[in-house]
């Protein structure tokens, strides 16, 4: 009976436990970083504000090829699959750490036989015959539990969930990059495409225009120099050729290998040429406060933030006693027959305490340095924040100047076209002087040159915006979805 009494009043004690559990450390509070109410008034000029549809930014440059080789790359990327293998080792580590809140049961068995010496240190009391070999066979279950008194078991939990929440982030944010740089490298290869092409009509040209200088020397019209100044323009601009197909070739790879292929697999899909997509007739923009929503790096730093605050409270735990509930329940006997019956069961339970008193200094320091981890964390989300508002502001301003710039581009490529065309048929009547027709040309080849760059720069510009302002996921959703592994 006092027994009896004994195992009530224990259970009793850890249920008072249980009912009086606090949490030590810290309680986590998001930041809320103050932000612009709008954008910088330059940034935004031709920019409308408005609900930005962000999602599936890349359809609104309506070319297919970049449609089906963003979502290719979103089924196959390598850089995919292995954040969603970190986001495997988040969710089965948070199983790990919640499996802390429930007891361990371990079922354990033995059958054993064995002697002792009958010359060995309990000779005196063997019996005359000699001691004789017996069998001894136990069945039963353990079971131990960590009464979460001071929640340290709490603390890890928190930690845990949020760092698998930080790494649902991180899978994000390596799918926003990804759309980015599959566009990016496409508009590259139109950009070069059309670049080869300005330069082989350019060559083109020039060929003709050698080939007049030699007839007019031939016939006397004109001297050796306007021959030698005509070749020298012609292997110039073919000179240009070979280092445009090699930057061709360098985006084109890019772009395999973002596809999880090996390099030279889009070679002949790509290989025909099409012109640069053209950008959106108006852009609109959400409000700057939208982009601590959207941003999935901001989100997952004040996920790792939240996780990192959840460890102070796992260190402070280790200054208090840390209180389990163990126990057994058992059969034991010398004959498996028996070990069903009445007389043969066996039983404890225990409420073992465990507090480290001589390590307090240890300890705290280990809060400390939680406490300094946090406080990095913090710093780190502030200035992600503050990078991801500057790069919306640049490229919100690229986007703009540059348009402007390839209108000025367009309408100089345009007189220098008409320039050329005119100085050739003076030349030609012997009106004008070759160097005319040099300059013209080399201007021509120069402007055109500029004009593909900066149509190619429009929509990196653009790219450059929609990936800063965290486009290519919906944070509308629940989860992002995750391919499988």
């Amino acid at each position: 009976m006092r027994n009896h009494r004994a195992s009530i009043l224990l259970v009793s004690l850890a249920a008072a436990f249980l009912t009086g559990c606090t949490t030590v450390g810290p309680d986590y509070e998001a930041p809320v970083p103050t932000v612009p109410d709008v954008w910088f008034e330059t940034a935004v000029a031709g920019v409308a504000e408005g609900d930005a549809s962000l999602q599936t930014w890349w359809t609104r440059l309506e070319d297919p090829t970049l449609v089906s080789l963003i979502e290719r790359a979103g089924a196959s990327n390598l850089d995919l699959r292995e954040a969603v293998a970190r986001i495997n080792e988040a969710r089965a580590n948070l199983g790990i750490v919640s499996g802390e809140r429930l007891p361990r049961v371990d079922a354990v068995g033995e059958g054993s036989r064995s002697q002792l010496s009958d010359n060995g240190a309990l000779d005196q009391v063997a019996p005359a015959d000699g001691f004789k070999a017996q069998n001894l066979f136990n069945l039963g279950i353990d079971a131990s539990w960590e009464i979460d008194v001071f929640g340290r078991i709490r603390r890890s939990i928190e930690s845990a969930q949020a760092s698998y929440e930080a790494s649902l982030e991180d899978y994000r944010d390596v799918m926003v990059t990804l759309f980015a740089e599959v566009a990016r490298n496409y508009i590259g290869v139109r950009e070069s495409q059309k670049r080869i092409q300005f330069a082989e009509a350019n060559a083109a040209a020039q060929r003709a225009t050698l080939q007049l200088t030699r007839e007019r020397h031939d016939a006397g019209a004109t001297s050796g120099l306007d021959v030698v100044q005509a070749e020298s323009n012609l292997r110039n601009t073919e000179a240009q050729i070979p280092s445009l197909k090699i930057q061709l070739n360098t985006y084109l790879n890019a772009l395999a290998v973002l596809l999880g292929e090996y390099p030279g697999a889009l070679n002949e899909e790509l290989e025909p040429e099409a012109p640069l997509p053209l950008p959106p007739a108006e852009l609109t923009v959400s409000i700057p406060a939208d982009l601590l929503r959207q941003r999935p790096d901001i989100r997952g730093r004040e996920r790792a933030l939240a996780a990192q605050t959840a460890r102070i409270g796992v260190a402070t735990a280790d200054l208090y006693p840390r209180f389990s509930l163990s126990g057994f329940f058992a059969v034991s006997a010398r004959d498996v027959g028996d070990l069903f019956d009445g007389d043969s069961v066996t039983w404890g339970i225990s409420l073992p305490i465990r507090w480290q008193l001589f390590d307090r200094g240890r300890i705290r320091s280990a809060i400390d340095l939680e406490q300094a981890r946090t406080d990095q964390a913090l710093v780190g989300y502030e200035r992600t924040v503050l990078q991801a508002f500057a790069e919306v502001e640049n490229s919100l301003v690229a986007y703009s100047l540059e348009r402007t710039r390839r209108d000025s581009l367009a309408a100089a490529t345009a007189a220098t076209q008409r320039a050329v065309e005119l100085v050739s048929i003076q030349y030609q009547e012997g009106l004008a002087d070759f160097q005319n027709v040099l300059d013209m040309e080399r201007s021509l080849s120069s402007q055109q040159d500029q004009l593909a760059v900066s149509e190619g720069q429009i929509l990196q510009d653009l790219i450059a915006l929609y990936k800063a302002l965290g486009g290519g996921w919906d944070p509308n959703q629940e989860q992002a979805p995750v391919p499988e592994s």
